[in-house]
């Protein structure tokens, strides 16, 4: 109604503009951030909503954060991370929008099964929270629910290039995955990694003050940009890349997506004055993982996203690795930021450990280049 009123009566037309939309939903989800964060942060203090640091799995590292106060930060600031995020899409975002519906539920969906684990931690006494299996069940039913749900629309409005991937560099390559019910399974199964893998390397990630909030602003931006190209016919056909229609909206949730992790990195910055927890990782990481779905950047996600990516992929393969060779690392520390900040080195100890501040600001702006390395991808073709 605000809309047609100011339309009609004005001739002021800004909220037709996705640009405008995204704009303000950024600014919207940041001031509700900073709104929401302080009497959060004031509420999980109170209730001693704090991580315990002691579960660390190196002796070393639960040291040096008793040392640095981090057992008395509070955690689940994710949640008013999140309530923001939702906030500022409900308010600027056309709801109409399939891609904006499925992206909601996603990120709601992945935000309860992250509040459950963290709630499990801190009330159920020597609880680690969900178990990996019960975890990765929870998520995989958000995740199949809400592919299956893009599956079904993309088959009913023959809008097959939502079943495509396009690998990048060549301008007429595609697979398709729209010939039949093992196509649409090889489908449903290659979106259950993209987003279960892209969740989990956010939630990997978010180990140090602001190195999550900081990376997902500069990934959320860059496949806001891609979001917003891959919805423009003429942008498609001049770079060569697919057009899907309505992918242009995802902008606004991606400008929604940085305005909130801006509100929330307000105050989790160094010193941290509370931690994003699993309810806040698990489900940014799944929608940047979701917009990369609709703009059709899955393959360049992991370059996009590199920061993310490599976290988790140190960890696998530490793990992998312990497990062949009978105990030997092949990593100084996993995830490998522990292993800048506590050996100054990802394959071998140095004399200089990183300073955590240090290890955070490299880490954007390592995440800053392989954004611009990805943005150049548009071209290249």
């Amino acid at each position: 109604m605000l809309t047609v009123l100011l339309d009609r009566f004005f001739d002021v037309s800004l909220f037709g503009y996705i640009s405008f939309r995204a704009a303000m939903a950024a600014i919207t989800a940041f001031l509700c951030a900073l709104l929401l964060g302080r009497p959060a942060i004031e509420w999980l203090k109170t209730h001693q909503v704090r991580e315990d640091v002691s579960k660390t799995a190196s002796i070393d590292l639960a040291r040096l954060s008793q040392s640095m106060g981090k057992d008395k930060t509070p955690t689940m600031g994710g949640s008013f991370l999140v309530l923001s995020l939702l906030l500022s899409v409900a308010l600027w975002c056309r709801l109409d929008n399939l891609h904006v519906l499925l992206g909601l539920l996603l990120t709601a969906g992945l935000a309860a099964v992250g509040f459950i684990d963290d709630y499990k931690k801190l009330t159920v006494p020597h609880s680690d929270g969900l178990s990996t299996g019960a975890k990765l069940l929870g998520q995989t039913a958000i995740t199949l629910f809400t592919v299956l749900a893009l599956v079904w629309y993309a088959h009913a409005s023959d809008r097959y290039s939502l079943l495509t991937v396009y690998p990048p560099f060549f301008k007429d390559l595609s697979i398709s995955f729209a010939g039949g019910v093992l196509s649409g399974i090889g489908f449903v199964v290659f979106a259950w990694f993209v987003i279960v893998g892209t969740s989990n390397a956010a939630n990997i990630t978010d180990g140090m003050d602001g190195l999550s909030a900081g990376c997902m602003i500069i990934s959320g931006l860059t496949l806001s940009v891609f979001c917003y190209v891959t919805g423009r016919f003429d942008w498609t056909e001049y770079l060569g890349l697919p057009f899907i229609p309505e992918a242009a909206e995802m902008t606004v949730v991606g400008g929604a997506l940085c305005g909130a992790c801006m509100g929330f990195l307000w105050y989790n910055a160094f010193p941290a004055k509370v931690f994003m927890g699993d309810s806040g990782s698990l489900p940014i990481g799944g929608l940047l993982a979701w917009m990369a779905l609709i703009a059709k950047q899955e393959l360049v996600l992991p370059l996009l996203g590199f920061v993310f990516f490599a976290e988790l992929g140190s960890s696998a393969l530490q793990r992998l690795y312990y497990q062949r060779t009978g105990g030997k690392r092949l990593f100084t520390m996993a995830p490998i930021h522990h292993g800048l900040q506590l050996k100054g080195g990802v394959f071998r100890a140095s004399a200089a450990p990183w300073h955590e501040v240090t290890v955070v600001v490299r880490a954007w702006i390592v995440a800053a280049a392989c954004a611009l390395l990805s943005l150049a991808l548009l071209k290249v073709r």
